[in-house]
């Protein structure tokens, strides 16, 4: 009995995790550039509990004792890069990414963060220049790590290979910002979610073996100005998830149940 308890709390601890991301997933259903998390189980420690010789009757086919399981654990929890559908916006400010990468950008402590969410923002600077920003005011990063600045009077354009250009009048001379910095998911496993639509990489973790900066010409990737990336989350998937971990958890809820009922009969018992 003591055994079954083990097992049914760990296994709704990690119930319990799942029904945490499947919410969570479900809540961002409409956040631009948001990627789905998934997540793996695997078994707690298991045991083989051995049995007398007695039990090797006639016929038997399957070697002696039973195995006896802990529960389980969640193992990983990683993102999903899978492409969301492009909308139109015709803001020249949204910028949505097709393919296999993330935007980088600056934290107010200096470190890298990485998104998906592409509905910028051009904040004004003293010298009548602006500044490419996210939504929460972060810099947006070129190839070279500095800041996206286009000049007073001109207005940005981002091809789909991510060339920046500032462009003024008819018969101006378009002026060249660089490009913006996109890097590709190698291991989604090791990024973070550190709030805001904003994904990290732990500070013990080689980022270079987590992300990969893209080359110049990039190859299944394209930027899209005038667009943003709707979520990826499928309404449908996520509530059939939910009815199964849901199920699964009444499960493990009455095996507990049952589990310290007995125990309280056997408690009661008189000799």
């Amino acid at each position: 009995m003591n055994n079954s308890m083990i097992a049914s709390s760990a296994s709704i601890s990690a119930l319990q995790q799942k029904l945490d991301m499947l919410a969570d997933n479900i809540a961002n259903i409409n956040t631009v550039g948001y990627k789905r998390k998934t997540s793996t189980f695997e078994d707690l420690l298991t045991s083989l509990q051995p049995r007398e010789e007695d039990f090797r009757l006639p016929g038997r086919a399957t070697p002696l004792g039973f195995t006896q399981g802990w529960g389980v654990r969640l193992a990983a929890m990683m993102l999903d890069m899978t492409q969301g559908t492009l909308q139109s916006t015709n803001n020249p400010n949204d910028v949505a990414i097709e393919g296999n990468a993330l935007f980088q950008v600056r934290m107010p402590d200096g470190t890298t963060a990485y998104t998906r969410h592409g509905a910028f923002q051009m904040i004004p600077l003293p010298n009548g220049e602006r500044q490419l920003v996210t939504d929460g005011g972060l810099a947006i990063l070129n190839r070279d790590g500095g800041d996206i600045i286009v000049p007073e009077g001109r207005n940005l354009t981002i091809s789909a290979d991510g060339n920046l250009l500032a462009v003024g009048n008819s018969g101006t001379v378009p002026i060249p910002l660089g490009q913006l910095q996109l890097v590709q998911v190698l291991k989604p496993e090791l990024l973070r979610s550190i709030g805001d639509n904003l994904y990290g990489v732990d500070a013990g973790t080689n980022a270079n073996a987590v992300v990969q900066q893209l080359p110049v010409k990039p190859v299944d990737v394209s930027v899209r100005q005038g667009f943003t990336e709707q979520s990826n989350v499928s309404l449908t998937d996520e509530m059939t998830e939910l009815i199964n971990v849901q199920r699964s958890y009444q499960l493990n809820a009455r095996a507990l149940a049952s589990a310290d009922q007995m125990l309280g009969m056997a408690n009661s018992l008189r000799g």
